[in-house]
């Protein structure tokens, strides 16, 4: 029940979303003023949670979907496979997202 709640607020989050992704490209568009802007906020503590968040929002999301495209499948459902899926898409979806921002900052794009 938690995951399925948990599941919602990420799709209102990626929702939500879009408004940094509208930030980002006007700010693009609109010159190197606007995009320094941009970039001094998403270079600071909060920019930058703020992003992690988003990212882990975004692949619990993709996560998550894929445990309902398994059960669509009619499979999963006993007690022990529920959880396991349950677990995978909790387990994936932080470590895929932790995956991703460490390669960021390796090869520099994390700065």
């Amino acid at each position: 029940m938690i995951m399925s709640i948990i599941h919602r607020i990420t799709g209102l989050a990626l929702y939500a979303g879009t408004l940094l992704l509208a930030w980002w490209l006007i700010a693009t568009a609109s010159g190197p003023a606007a995009y320094a802007c941009l970039q001094s906020f998403t270079a600071s503590w909060i920019g930058r949670l703020i992003e992690i968040g988003f990212t882990w929002s975004l692949l619990h999301h993709a996560f998550s979907g894929l445990r309902y495209l398994v059960w669509d499948t009619g499979h999963g459902f006993g007690v022990e496979a529920r959880e396991r899926l349950t677990q995978a898409a909790l387990i994936a979806g932080v470590v895929a997202t932790a995956a991703l921002w460490i390669g960021f900052y390796l090869i520099g794009a994390g700065r």
